[in-house]
């Protein structure tokens, strides 16, 4: 069997067989010529040597269908990733109750089938709230960690090929949670989600929950006319003031360590405003700040080092063992390029958050709109499709025996970002062309960018 880890921390537990199952069914939906080659069978029994290569072979085969939008895009190829989590998790499809915070600390209880996907998971909170269905493509659900301090760390936003329910259950902590949250940068979007007023009162509370975490810099005065604001229920008059502050509409990461301006810096990295906004601590203590503008950044690629020999599939993420970098090339000057380094358990976290900030500009540069219409509800039911109905087989995979054979380790490039499992150094001379996320927004920079 072979491990398939996504985002650094075990997505399922899978069977030559099974991916093989899975070629098959691509080759019959798109054709031999869309679909790479898969590794042959093999007659007699494999040597050590030929079970690496085999597991190679999987790993190059399931990061090129990733890759290719058709493929890595379909249903086939996500319900396969998603069956298989919720099989090795060995969680039944039932129905069950699944609570869902909010920015102020409320929680949304929806009832949802284990089985359910990201995107029916998403609209059943939007069922439940009332949220237009044209404004449901403007949040999206993230898995989150209680720090001790109440406030959330983000570990990732939650993609189309696993079950939510499994995702944070399986981690058998209850530090982890599911937050509904805006996924969009351009605050410019704003005026869209106030239009209705639970679009807004999303909005709001996750102002208010920013500034009271410190996210959004505010001043004496400005937190004056805040708290005057609120007092009114002005919510609108406190969005647009928010607008203003340095910060609004950022995401801020835990304290992690960077090589800029050199290595071994401790830094606090923010997202948001199509950049990645660094606050270092020098080894002498001093503090600067700098930013990152994402058109510039040419590249990126997210490394990790994850043990052959795996812990329980419950164990959580972000662990000391899986240390996980994000290194991005970036247009220092006209003619100077350098790679920088974030080692962050949260790396995963910070490219999904450039990708996405690179798929708005290039939306917005076509002219198109992130606005996203749902076929939400068909006659007051939860749509569902044929690949969430109930799992009435048994699950196809064992629980790992501790005595057996430590499974082999296929580390794929699963979202949208670049994952590749890494023994020892994580330099960029080590890691493959097909590692690299290479940034379509960087093909338009101008002499007036620089």
């Amino acid at each position: 069997a072979y491990n398939i880890h996504v985002n650094g921390v075990l997505h399922c537990r899978v069977r030559y067989s099974q991916l093989l199952g899975l070629h098959e069914q691509l080759r019959k939906e798109y054709g031999t010529n869309v679909v790479p080659a898969f590794p042959p069978k093999k007659i007699f029994t494999l040597t050590p040597a030929e079970v690496e290569q085999r597991r190679e072979q999987l790993e190059k085969y399931m990061q090129a269908v990733r890759q290719d939008p058709t493929l890595g895009g379909s249903e086939t190829f996500n319900s396969f990733l998603r069956k298989a989590q919720q099989e090795t998790q060995q969680i039944p499809t039932e129905e069950v109750v699944l609570e869902v915070l909010l920015s102020n600390g409320q929680k949304v209880k929806v009832t949802i089938l284990t089985s359910d996907q990201t995107e029916d998971v998403l609209e059943a909170v939007a069922s439940k709230l009332d949220l237009p269905d044209d404004l449901v493509g403007y949040f999206s659900l993230f898995l989150v960690r209680e720090t001790k301090d109440g406030a959330f760390s983000f570990v990732r936003k939650l993609q189309e090929f696993e079950l939510p329910y499994v995702s944070v259950t399986s981690l058998h902590n209850p530090e982890f949670q599911i937050i509904l949250r805006k996924s969009y940068w351009d605050s410019a979007y704003d005026d869209d989600v106030m239009e209705h007023h639970v679009g807004l009162n999303l909005l709001y509370a996750q102002t208010v929950s920013d500034i009271e975490h410190g996210w959004i810099l505010v001043n004496k005065e400005q937190h004056r006319q805040l708290k005057s604001l609120q007092e009114k229920v002005s919510k609108k008059e406190f969005i647009r003031l928010a607008q203003t502050l340095k910060y609004y509409g950022y995401l801020k990461f835990d304290p992690c360590v960077t090589d800029f301006p050199e290595k071994g810096c401790h830094v606090v990295v923010s997202a948001g405003n199509n950049e990645l906004n660094f606050q270092v601590r020098l080894p002498n203590e001093q503090i600067k700040e700098g930013s990152f503008k994402v058109t510039r950044m040419r590249c990126w690629r997210v490394t990790s080092s994850v043990p052959m020999s795996n812990g329980p599939s419950g164990s959580s993420p972000g662990k000391s063992e899986v240390k996980l970098e994000l290194a991005f090339e970036y247009l220092m000057s006209k003619d100077r390029l350098q790679w920088v380094t974030i080692t962050s358990p949260q790396a995963i976290m910070l490219s999904i958050c450039l990708q996405s900030m690179v798929d708005e500009l290039m939306v917005k540069k076509s002219g198109g709109s992130i606005r996203k219409m749902f076929r939400r509800r068909v006659n007051g039911a939860l749509r569902r499709s044929d690949s969430q109905q109930a799992v009435k087989s048994p699950p196809l995979l064992d629980s790992p025996d501790a005595s057996r054979e430590p499974m082999a380790k296929l580390s794929s490039k699963l979202t949208s970002v670049s994952l590749r499992g890494i023994s020892h150094s994580s330099s960029a001379n080590d890691v493959g062309a097909n590692d690299f996320h290479g940034n379509y927004a960087f093909e338009g920079i101008g002499d007036e960018d620089l």
